[in-house]
């Protein structure tokens, strides 16, 4: 890539009447940088190649599987191969889910405590999962209470 300022002398010498392989010597370049330059009419803009990546058409499995291992990219990676027999790089993995990975954070950062005095306030939750007690899947049901002023921040 030639500077604008080299490509705009390469534009008016070529205007002057000078031929692309005076320009180039004159510029210390190739002829065939000049002859680019001269046909595209000034500065063009860097192109990347337009090449097929591994992971085109994951990204919805991709985002469901990174919210279901809580931003955890390498165990999703680990499920690309088991699964989709995809291998990738753990780099190549971590840039393609950094926007839902940004969006993970930015909706943990959106929910706020409400904080309260000792003995004011009480939090209780429920829930059921599926567990594995001696081989066999048995559904366990889960009480939490938690109470505001003793959680940590």
């Amino acid at each position: 890539m030639k500077t604008p300022d080299d490509v705009a002398e390469m534009m008016r010498l070529r205007a002057c009447g000078w031929g692309v392989k005076r320009i180039a010597r004159q510029l210390g370049c190739s002829h065939h940088t000049v002859k680019d330059y001269v046909a595209a009419g000034g500065v063009k803009p860097f192109k990347s190649p337009e090449r097929k990546k591994q992971l085109d058409g994951l990204e919805g499995w991709l985002r469901e599987r990174l919210i279901r291992h809580r931003g955890n990219a390498d165990v999703v990676r680990q499920d690309l191969l088991a699964e989709r027999g995809v291998a990738v790089s753990r780099r190549t993995l971590q840039r393609a889910v950094q926007p839902y990975r940004q969006a993970l954070k930015a909706e943990a950062l959106a929910t706020t405590r409400f904080e309260t005095p000792p003995g004011r306030q009480l939090q209780i939750d429920f829930g059921e999962r599926l567990v594995e007690i001696g081989g066999a899947k048995v559904k366990a049901f889960v009480f939490v209470a938690t109470l505001g002023h003793s959680r940590r921040l």
